[in-house]
């Protein structure tokens, strides 16, 4: 007799759903962030309605800053802010990445461990005290070693002439290079160890290098997480006050090199805020925070369109 065959189907139980207040309670938390950010700017509008009736749109492009004649315009700092991120960008970009590559790769475990720990470090250190050190050790070396000799040599080139100065919007620069590093480093670092081990041990039993599986597969591999942790560091740039004001030179105007003095949107605020007397004056920096607020907008925007577009070519 033929034994008989259970043909009980197992069904797989069916995940709760979550009581209707704690739903309501996660909806109501997730819409907390940008619903401050919306109170903030209507704050902000509210406080700089003055100067945005008196100057209009003409705020953004406008070059003269006359507290005198109440008249203020926010383009000399947009070009310092602008700048001064880019430039920070390029130069702590490769070094960044680099690092990260150092970190995440196996082998050297006590340089590896002292390294990071040291990048890591670099990241609790206050505002100020990298202002102070930019001051004092940073702006005369960058002054001897780099600026004079390349205005002597590529003068000739636009935005490398002039006269150079300790205080310019390439020492600004390089300040916030250091200070945007660890932001980069730690970011990539995580990124490129997310990257599957298959990848290296496939790319490897090829014949591949150890330099031609990090340039062709890993970086590759880490392209979108790299880009993100390159908006964050832009965003740390672009930001940043006390560091920028004690070594930009704090000049409202747009310079003819990178090696003169300039000023930043965050920079005008910290500096002027307290003794800015009247309605226009005041409103006028208010709306610089503004505008500090959409060209933050403005690059997170773009560095998303630009993430989309790569997913889009790289699915095709």
């Amino acid at each position: 007799m033929a034994a008989a065959v259970d043909s009980t189907v197992v069904v797989p139980a069916s995940i709760p759903r979550p009581p209707d207040r704690y739903r309501t309670f996660t909806a109501v938390i997730s819409w907390a962030a940008p619903a401050s950010l919306i109170l903030i700017v209507v704050v902000l509008l509210q406080q700089a309605w003055p100067s945005v009736v008196r100057f209009g749109p003409g705020f953004i492009i406008g070059q003269d800053w006359n507290q005198v004649t109440n008249t203020f315009g926010a383009l000399p700092f947009i070009f310092g802010t602008v700048v001064t991120s880019a430039i920070a960008l390029v130069i702590a970009l490769p070094v960044g990445i680099a690092v990260a590559v150092l970190l995440a790769e196996p082998g050297a475990q006590g340089l590896r461990g002292a390294l990071g720990t040291g990048i890591e470090l670099l990241a609790a250190i206050p505002s100020v005290v990298y202002g102070i050190w930019a001051l004092y050790v940073l702006a005369p070396w960058a002054l001897l070693h780099i600026e004079t000799p390349i205005t002597d040599h590529l003068a000739a080139i636009p935005f490398l002439g002039g006269i150079p100065r300790q205080t310019s919007l390439f020492t600004a620069a390089l300040v916030l290079a250091v200070m945007i590093l660890p932001t980069l480093s730690a970011v990539s670092r995580d990124v490129i160890r997310a990257v599957p081990r298959g990848l290296r041990e496939s790319t490897v039993a090829l014949g591949a290098t150890w330099w031609e599986t990090i340039w062709k597969v890993i970086l590759p591999a880490a392209r979108a997480g790299i880009f993100g942790a390159t908006v964050l560091a832009l965003g740390r740039a672009l930001a940043e006050t006390v560091a920028v004001a004690m070594v930009i030179g704090n000049r409202p105007e747009i310079p003819h090199s990178i090696f003169a003095p300039g000023y930043t949107l965050a920079a005008v605020i910290a500096n002027e805020f307290v003794e800015a007397t009247g309605e226009i004056y005041q409103g006028a920096l208010v709306e610089i925070g503004l505008v500090l607020i959409l060209v933050t907008l403005t690059v997170n925007v773009l560095a998303l369109i630009l993430v989309h577009s790569a997913k889009a070519r790289a699915a095709v």
